[in-house]
């Protein structure tokens, strides 16, 4: 019975310790939030700050978001050339938490944004900036000191880019909670894993939409497209708060007809009016591209599930089965 009684005493014991305290943790996007997930399986779980259907170009932080910002052991976000709402937050976490920018993790491939013909915006004179954007120029980071300039945001959208991202998140993990570093790292290989696989799935999925042109209604996209050798024809606008003004859509219109671009795509969080008008007169189809997953449930899937969803819906689209 001793045994018996030691086990006992042992288990009631080790129950009144107190648990250990979950390391606090932020991540600002869903495709981010859900590859921190990853990392932090079965460890904790990151809060997310701006959801699926809001945009990450003019988001606000609610007090509750400030306040999970100020507890923060970690803060992960693509860097303000993407979210610069968050750009001052961090500025005072600077010695409070490791914040990471992913478009600065080692091994993370940027590209420039694309300007001038198919891709120039034309807002400068005509269109009309969102409340809170003080111009073109803001939303591409080309203010606040970016050391980044010109530097496109989206580098999520290339998966080969989020295998990088997800080293620097375990690295990160470890350094703010080294009694798990193992089980961070674990938790990476196995989502390096999935991304890999996920990689082989995306190319040949997308191998029927190669050759085919498209419009986007901002230029979101080219890490995708430049990765799986697709064929942008251009984009309704570069910031996707500026509203194009009647002679940017006459050259989109006139751009669909001389490219003889098959689909022109819209985005859940901004009006699709603007694609319905756009493709008027032409023969282009309506469909709609989610690059930051607004209708998927937050968690270590949702990155999956995100390019997945952006493979089938331009495939679809551009096979005429949509």
């Amino acid at each position: 019975m001793r045994p018996v009684i030691l086990a006992v005493a042992v288990l009631t014991v080790s129950l009144s310790l107190p648990a250990r305290a979950e390391v606090p943790v932020v991540a600002s996007i869903v495709p981010v939030h859900s590859l921190v997930a990853g990392v932090m399986e079965g460890i904790g779980t990151p809060h997310l700050l701006v959801p699926g259907g809001a945009s990450p170009h003019s988001f606000a932080l609610r007090p509750s978001d400030a306040r999970k910002l100020e507890q923060a052991k970690a803060v992960f976000w693509i860097g303000p050339a993407l979210e610069t709402f968050l750009e001052r937050p961090i500025d005072a976490l600077a010695r409070k938490a490791a914040v990471v920018a992913l478009i600065d993790a080692e091994g993370v491939k940027r590209l420039s944004y694309r300007e001038g013909g198919p891709w120039e915006a034309h807002e400068h004179e005509e269109g009309k900036a969102a409340p809170g954007k003080d111009s073109h120029a803001h939303e591409h980071g080309h203010a606040h000191g970016d050391t980044h300039t010109g530097s496109d945001g989206h580098v999520w959208l290339d998966p080969q880019n989020a295998l990088a991202m997800t080293g620097a998140i375990a690295e990160a993990l470890g350094k703010a909670d080294p009694a798990n570093k193992a089980r961070y790292e674990a938790n990476a290989a196995r989502v390096a894993a999935r991304l890999q696989a996920l990689d082989a799935a995306l190319a040949k999925t997308l191998a029927p939409a190669r050759g085919k042109p498209y419009i986007v209604f901002h230029d979101a996209y080219q890490y995708f497209e430049a990765r799986y050798g697709l064929t942008p024809a251009g984009s309704i606008t570069v910031s996707p708060e500026v509203s194009p003004g009647a002679k940017r859509l006459v050259e989109i219109r006139d751009r669909i007809r001389k490219a003889a671009a098959i689909c022109v795509f819209a985005e859940p969080q901004f009006e699709p009016k603007l694609v319905r008008t756009a493709i008027q007169g032409t023969d282009a189809r309506a469909a709609t591209l989610d690059p930051l997953g607004a209708r998927l449930t937050p968690g270590s899937d949702a990155y999956f599930d995100l390019l997945r969803n952006l493979a089938a819906d331009l495939t679809a689209c551009l096979k005429g089965t949509s």
